[in-house]
């Protein structure tokens, strides 16, 4: 029997182990986002860039975890550049300015976390 991804609502189904880097697709020159679940405590989110793609500078009011799925990242946090590969996680924190370049594809898993 085969399961769908996620339900209607963008829910993660629970209880099974999930490809993740499969459920986005690239798309030449453009950033592919497709969000996994949203709630009152956070969201998550995967992104797929293409080579030289980004996300321009801004904030949050709460604290981002980056999980590099694959490929290499460049992750500008408060003006420093961290140089990031497959399976390396970063958390950005809350209110400090950041953006995302792809010097290469690569696609990234973010976990949004809401304080209470």
């Amino acid at each position: 029997m085969s399961k769908s991804c996620c339900s209607e609502a963008g829910q993660m189904p629970t209880g099974e182990a999930i490809n993740m880097a499969s459920l986005v697709d690239y798309a030449s020159g453009s950033v592919v986002s497709r969000t996994l679940v949203k709630n009152d405590a956070g969201t998550i989110t995967l992104f797929a860039f293409d080579i030289g793609q980004g996300l321009s500078e801004h904030s949050a009011p709460f604290d981002a975890i980056v999980y590099i799925l694959e490929g290499q990242a460049e992750l500008i946090i408060g003006g420093e550049t961290v140089k990031t590969t497959t399976g390396q996680l970063v958390i950005m924190p809350a209110d400090v300015p950041h953006a995302v370049k792809a010097p290469g594809r690569f696609k990234m898993l973010l976990t949004m976390l809401r304080a209470k």
